[in-house]
């Protein structure tokens, strides 16, 4: 690893420089209520929306663990990462709803279309999810950077990183996170694109490293009796942890919230799933380069998550290291930014408002702060237990998100689809989705303990993607069911909150929202996320 030196300092103080004027910009403009606070007063236009979603979704564990995916022999997890039809459903089939309904939350929509019980059950769930996937991973995978990058140790880097997060996300609360988010978005495209371009001639362009690894290597689908990642498996569950990730999940969906307008929000999706095209581009292959140049004896590291930051140190320029350093920090912060707020808006609004409905606006602003305080003070005391689970970075995120997602998933999208799913279902169908996720969590760490002909150890020891696929078959069954042998949900209670009761005005207001253009970005999303399904056949 070569160290920074001046030049790469001073880029990386320009870029706190900025940071602090965009926050401190930001800051001073805030209002003291909640809609100024957790939805940025919800008057957002499409390429900040976009650039957000963006910024959301790469955070530096994506950035690190894509990478170590292309260095590791895991490619088949690159599917998760060309989801961006999947961003193109949360605007055309999702969002109008959403807005519709008005909601700060997706709990509170849940509560909207069911009944209170299914949005207590989400919002506990959600946080507590937060905290096991998002959080840890992300302030890990911050260690990691930072230290690689400043060569200082793992702790001093994460604790500093998260500190500097904090301060800006509990002062400026959701405008800060979407404007600073914008900025971070840009920076880290524009280092990651320099990076694989001086990486390709370095290898000496894509040729001559199919050459060294062998074309069997680029191959994304393996056939369904591969052990590790069987292709129906990980086409469906990779499918609806998308699902539940782009369409459900509070830290995306608040994005799309702020919007000035459906259209808006709309547009910003188009442009966020335009965005989520470029990873694969961006960062699995400078994995896939540093694993080429690791085999030709030109590059040395232990593991593959390490694969980037020692790329990077290694092959670019002074003054433009720095650059890219910071923008590994910026997708670092913006992560965290965004599950902060995400917690802290999940907390306040579907928690404290609930059991306090009369209080005041700025009270429920300082609950808010103080909440992200307490989400921050958690994921640093996680850390060390999530160490002991798995082993690569991306593949813990998969698997753990493989159990969380099928119930989620099955709810909103039943609950959009079919009017007659009812609130008892919902809640019964969440209530068993989180006691199986976390006995299949269970059952993975004590697997050895049990006999290996014993159904526990078989239940253990099942692919994560095979599991995943099966539990979700289960939930939309469980979930039909309980609905069909219990009550009518109320007509009126559900009207314009499922396809079968939207009504005629709302359906005008829709087509008036958006015009060809729209269709036809789209449309070409759709035509590059199979072009590259066909590109990557190990051919």
């Amino acid at each position: 690893m070569q160290q920074l030196d001046n030049y790469d300092w001073i880029s990386i103080a320009l870029y706190f420089l900025l940071l602090v004027g965009v926050a401190v910009w930001v800051i001073s403009k805030k209002e003291d209520n909640t809609e100024d606070y957790f939805l940025a007063g919800r008057n957002v236009g499409w390429f900040v929306v976009g650039a957000s979603i963006f910024a959301s979704n790469i955070g530096s564990e994506h950035v690190v663990g894509l990478a170590g995916t292309g260095a590791s022999n895991k490619l088949p997890l690159l599917i998760y990462e060309i989801h961006a039809w999947i961003v193109l459903m949360l605007g055309w089939v999702f969002l109008p709803f959403y807005a519709r309904s008005g909601v700060f939350t997706m709990p509170e929509f849940l509560e909207k279309r069911f009944d209170a019980r299914s949005r207590w059950v989400l919002s506990i769930f959600s946080i507590v999810a937060y905290v096991l996937t998002k959080i840890s991973v992300t302030i890990y995978a911050g260690g990691v950077v930072v230290s690689a990058l400043l060569g200082i140790d793992f702790w001093t880097g994460a604790i500093a990183t998260v500190v500097l997060t904090g301060i800006y996300t509990v002062l400026g609360g959701m405008r800060a996170v979407v404007y600073t988010e914008t900025l971070q978005a840009i920076l880290l495209v524009v280092g990651a694109a320099v990076l694989t371009f001086i990486g390709l001639d370095k290898v000496g362009g894509w040729g001559s490293m199919v050459d060294t690894l062998g074309p069997e290597y680029f191959n994304m689908l393996r056939p369904a009796t591969d052990p590790d990642f069987p292709w129906p498996s990980l086409f469906i569950t990779s499918t609806i942890v998308g699902i539940w990730y782009w369409c459900t999940d509070q830290y995306i969906v608040q994005r799309t919230l702020t919007a000035k307008n459906i259209k808006e929000g709309r547009r910003g999706t188009i442009f966020g799933a335009l965005l989520k095209l470029l990873p694969v581009f961006l960062f699995l292959i400078p994995g896939v380069i540093a694993l080429t140049l690791k085999m030709r004896g030109e590059l040395e590291w232990e593991s593959a998550d390490q694969a980037f930051p020692v790329l990077m140190s290694n092959l670019l320029p002074s003054g433009l290291r720095g650059l890219v350093a910071a923008g590994l920090l910026a997708a670092l912060m913006s992560s965290l930014a965004s599950v902060f707020n995400s917690c802290s808006t999940l907390f306040t609004v579907d928690v404290y408002k609930k059991l306090r409905p009369n209080a005041p606006e700025k009270k429920l602003v300082r609950t808010g702060q103080i909440a992200t305080v307490f989400v921050v003070i958690i994921g640093i005391i996680w850390i060390p237990i999530m160490a002991n689970i798995s082993g690569v970075l991306y593949e813990y995120l998969q698997s753990v998100q493989s159990y969380i997602a099928p119930p989620i998933t099955a709810v909103f999208l039943l609950g959009i689809f079919y009017k007659r799913i009812n609130a008892t279902g919902a809640f019964a169908t969440l209530i068993m989705g989180i006691v199986v996720a976390f006995f299949r969590i269970a059952l993975e760490l004590l697997k050895d303990n049990f006999d290996a002909n014993s159904m526990l150890y078989y239940l253990g020891d099942m692919n994560f993607l095979t599991f995943g696929a099966w539990f979700f078959l289960f939930c939309l069954i469980f979930l039909v069911v309980v609905s069909l042998l219990t009550e009518v949900p109320n007509k009126q209670q559900i009207t314009n909150l499922t396809f079968g009761t939207i009504t005629e005005e709302e359906k005008n207001k829709n087509k008036s929202s958006y015009n060809w253009v729209d269709i036809a970005v789209s449309i070409f999303i759709v035509l590059i996320v199979i072009g590259v399904m066909i590109f990557f056949n190990g051919k």
